[in-house]
């Protein structure tokens, strides 16, 4: 029945399952990709897809992981790993190298202890390195999405995270020119296949990114003077998947050649401009390609081997936390952290499974490998949030140091703040708060301002500021530093989620003490004042009314002019938010 099917029908069947997927996830607050998953692994059950459709799907859910190299491509600029370039390249290598050893020394050792007992086991070596090199990847779109939500991107055990996510992506690169080349090794050559597969890599990437750039923004300009959006989109795609072309003829993969091509995109001032045009459809592909993925499980034979699917998704993750913790708490971190570092990145990521069917496209593994690995796959992503969720009621049970730890963070927070009245809470202490933090003491207003980042707090402390460590996102931090007798609360970072947690605190506590929140642009102002904002400060508005003020000033206008001219525009643009008439870009 399923093989009458016409394309429009299937194409229909596809869309339904994903829509589903993503609306429960969605309600769940779940990612959109377990979505897919769970999608995918219904339409593959009963021949609900017809057979002659699943390589067309299949290519166009390929395009996904191209879109989705050269996405990641674009967001690899050189300013952005220097900024974390220890947790990149110290601790993030650290942890992919010590997986992809630790899976390759384990699959010896059961090698040994079954030979002995002769036993048969069917898992090569070169397997043992794709499992490794999959089990290294962490989910950084589950992982990102849920410390956003819960304002962790610049906690201690938030920046160690983000460092081994940002050195993951990058090592998919060499990953995808490695299993191929293993495929082509026997045991006589392995080196000299391994060698040549490198040399070709490295040979492209300097000549793209030695000449690249030049031609890349050369052209890219030629086609802007054009005012044509659809010509610079097909422009875009040209590149991308010629380079991906590229590379796959030169005896690596597409992936590699899409990741170049972000790269080369980074450099020039497109790079906004082609993220937002890209990014629907890389969703949209992406979304097939994890739709594929759960095709791919078998549920009659997860069934049979259920017990095999729960080993291999609790032993790995139990494993991956707990070298994880290890090598954080190595690095310097406290219990604490480490612990959190290790809970965090325990799961399956997104590149996990790129590499994964990528080693059985090349016959690396055995196919009867690859329905519990999956499976296991998917179930370590599905349990991450609530891993995540319950992290540190886990921590504080078995590390008494966290707890003792945060409540030394509050105990000192609360005995600076109640020395004083009246005072001004500062969320926040980068260049705006810091700013803001001058101008009060110029004044004499007393005030007390928190972040996250305890090297930040370190160094404004030296410089004479009343900055303590804590998360004014959570009512205990909030709470410590005097809310109830605070006269003003200000919200000095650009995060709108963590923003919504102050201002919904301060909305329960104390009503009556004013919120002043920043924003990077107009888009969440209404959002914002909604949730009990006071005021809302668009960091693009207020750029631009300077701008104006700087270059009326240079024309020769009065200053008197110039003043009254600013001040009638910032009126009109803040009486439109209280009445509710802006909308967003």
């Amino acid at each position: 029945m399923a093989s009458d099917m016409t394309g429009l029908e299937t194409t229909l069947i596809y869309l339904l399952f994903a829509v589903s997927g993503v609306v429960a996830c969605r309600l769940l607050h779940l990612p959109a990709i377990l979505g897919y998953l769970v999608a995918g692994v219904f339409l593959g059950q009963g021949g609900v897809l017809i057979s002659e459709n699943e390589a067309a799907v299949a290519a166009v859910a390929e395009m996904g992981v191209v879109l989705l190299m050269f996405v990641i491509g674009l967001e690899f600029n050189l300013p952005k790993l220097l900024k974390l370039k220890k947790m990149v390249f110290g601790f993030g290598m650290a942890q992919v190298v010590v997986m992809l050893v630790g899976t390759v020394l384990g699959h010896a050792l059961i090698y040994m202890v079954l030979s002995r007992w002769q036993m048969p086991w069917d898992l090569s070596w070169r397997g043992a390195v794709v499992l490794g090199a999959a089990m290294a990847m962490s989910s950084t779109a589950i992982v990102v999405k849920l410390m956003a939500e819960r304002s962790e991107m610049e906690t201690p055990h938030g920046r160690r995270v983000i460092g081994a996510l940002l050195f993951q992506d990058l090592a998919v690169v060499p990953f995808l020119v490695l299993i191929p080349a293993l495929n082509k090794m026997n045991e006589g050559n392995v080196w000299t296949e391994l060698s040549v597969a490198l040399g070709k890599a490295t040979v492209l990437v300097i000549i793209l990114l030695w000449g690249g750039q030049k031609v890349m923004r050369y052209w890219l300009r030629m086609v802007d003077r054009r005012n044509s959006d659809e010509l610079f989109m097909l422009n875009i795609l040209l590149m991308t998947l010629g380079l991906a072309w590229l590379t796959e003829h030169a005896g690596l993969s597409m992936a590699m050649g899409s990741f170049l091509a972000g790269m080369l995109i980074a450099e020039t001032e497109y790079k906004q401009r082609v993220e937002d045009d890209i990014r629907p459809f890389h969703d949209v592909l992406l979304g097939l390609f994890f739709i594929t993925l759960g095709m791919k499980l078998d549920w009659h034979v997860l069934q049979i081997q259920w017990p095999w699917v729960l080993i291999l998704a609790v032993i790995p993750v139990l494993v991956k936390a707990v070298l994880i913790g290890v090598l954080a708490y190595a690095s310097g971190a406290s219990n604490g952290v480490a612990a959190r570092t290790g809970i965090y990145l325990a799961q399956a990521g997104e590149f996990g499974f790129v590499l994964l069917t990528l080693g059985l496209d090349q016959s690396l593994i055995d196919p009867r490998w690859s329905n519990p690995v999956l499976a296991a796959m998917v179930l370590s992503m599905l349990v991450t949030p609530l891993l995540i969720q319950h992290a540190d009621r886990l921590i504080f049970r078995f590390s008494p140091d966290d707890w003792l730890s945060q409540s030394l963070q509050l105990t000192t927070l609360a005995k600076h703040a109640i020395a004083i009245d009246r005072h001004v809470i500062v969320c926040g202490f980068g260049n705006t708060g810091r700013n803001l933090c001058q101008l009060l003491e110029m004044e004499g207003i007393s005030y007390i301002a928190v972040d996250v980042n305890a090297d930040v707090v370190k160094s404004a402390v030296l410089a004479g500021h009343q900055v303590e460590v804590g998360d004014s996102s959570q009512l205990s931090y909030l709470m410590s530093a005097g809310l109830a007798r605070a006269s003003a609360v200000v919200v000095s970072f650009d995060d709108t989620l963590a923003a919504l947690k102050v201002l919904e605190w301060v909305k329960l506590h104390v009503p009556h003490v004013p919120v002043m929140v920043r924003t990077r642009d107009d888009h969440d102002m209404n959002l914002l004042k909604e949730a009990g904002a006071s005021e809302v400060i668009p960091d693009a508005f207020e750029v631009s009314l300077s701008l104006a003020t700087q270059t009326l000033t240079r024309l020769g206008f009065p200053e008197q002019q110039v003043n009254r001219l600013v001040l009638g525009q910032r009126r009109s643009h803040y009486a439109g938010l209280k009445d509710g008439h802006l909308t967003a870009d």
